[in-house]
């Protein structure tokens, strides 16, 4: 994965070729070459895409690895204070708290629509289940609750139903 110093090494190679596609333009406009307004448009574009390299650099692009966590897939989120993640029905207690705990990590963003400082961003875990051929039951196994508020939110709690857990299709040998 990339990170922010490699952005930065990015932005630096891109600002280098805005100043040299700049410097063309200027010349092409000294000897009036037929090119000179596309090298006009060559530089606006490269000033935008060195703007961006740069924002880039600032933020950071990782995500929270929790040992233990599996696979999940984002099925519904509101943008405010619930979201909905996919797991597979093979998971276990403990691999489900870890997941929840990475997509708590991982789904917090500033930009979540909470109205009050006790406003809470809660996550629930499904699978689905096939009781009968041409019937599908989501099963929710569990969910996490977080402050919308705060980054580093250490009243995190974590539910895992076990009762549900014994609706799932038993592995086969």
């Amino acid at each position: 994965m990339l990170t922010t110093a490699d952005f930065l090494q990015y932005t630096q190679w891109s600002g280098i070729a805005t100043l040299v596609f700049a410097a063309l333009a200027v010349l092409s406009f000294i000897f009036k070459w037929g090119i000179r307004f596309r090298l006009v448009g060559t530089t606006g574009f490269m000033l935008v895409v060195t703007a961006g390299l740069f924002a880039l650099s600032l933020v950071p692009l990782s995500r929270t690895v929790i040992p233990g966590a599996v696979r999940y897939s984002l099925v519904y989120d509101n943008g405010s204070t619930q979201a909905v993640i996919a797991i597979t029905p093979q998971i276990t207690t403990s691999e489900l708290d870890a997941t929840l705990r990475q997509a708590a990590s991982n789904l917090y963003s500033y930009g979540r629509l909470g109205t009050k400082a006790d406003s809470q961003l809660t996550i629930r875990a499904r699978t689905l289940t096939h009781p009968e051929p041409g019937l599908t039951v989501p099963v929710y196994l569990g969910q996490v609750k977080r402050s919308l508020v705060s980054r580093e939110d250490s009243n995190i709690t974590v539910e895992v139903y076990p009762e549900k857990f014994a609706q799932l299709p038993k592995p086969t040998a």
